[in-house]
């Protein structure tokens, strides 16, 4: 037997202050996104904005549903309607954040599995990693290279294939 471990390694900011402007930028998108959330059960408002290799933009909002399973998540509503509209086009960033309610208070928050999942796919299907920026509580941000960092033994359709 092997005992084989796993490290993550991530950039923690101290504040939005400190990131490059498009990537401030994009958290900014993410930040407006909570706007649009449709979250009257739980009141946790998540916006997410994907940058495209193309310069596009695309935002999302979590979207709750009385049946708890047919909502669909910031995350998944952004990289669903990026690829919708362009098909084509690598997806290089997504900006994922949260607050309750109206609060002006970000929360920390990380993709839910079911997203990390689906981020994966589009690392795959178009060969490339999609940085991830985070907000991180207290101001603070984070930034994941990948999926691959948060999700170190996905699924992809490699696994699929036979020999």
């Amino acid at each position: 037997m092997k005992s084989i471990s796993s490290e993550i390694k991530y950039d923690l900011y101290d504040s939005s202050s400190e990131l490059e402007t498009h990537d401030r930028e994009l958290l900014e998108a993410a930040v407006a996104s909570t706007d649009t959330a449709y979250a009257p059960y739980s009141k946790f408002h998540v916006g997410a904005a994907v940058l495209l290799e193309n310069g596009e933009v695309v935002q999302g909002s979590n979207q709750e549903n009385a049946a708890y399973p047919s909502g669909l998540c910031a995350e998944r509503v952004a990289l669903f309607a990026a690829a919708s509209h362009f098909p084509d086009v690598k997806i290089k960033s997504i900006a994922i954040t949260a607050c309750f309610n109206d609060s002006n208070e970000l929360l920390s928050v990380s993709p839910c599995g079911d997203c990390r999942q689906v981020l994966a796919e589009y690392e795959h299907r178009y060969q490339s990693g999609i940085r991830m920026i985070l907000t991180a509580g207290q101001g603070r941000v984070i930034i994941v290279p990948d999926a691959r960092t948060l999700l170190p033994l996905m699924f992809n359709a490699d696994h699929l294939k036979r020999d």
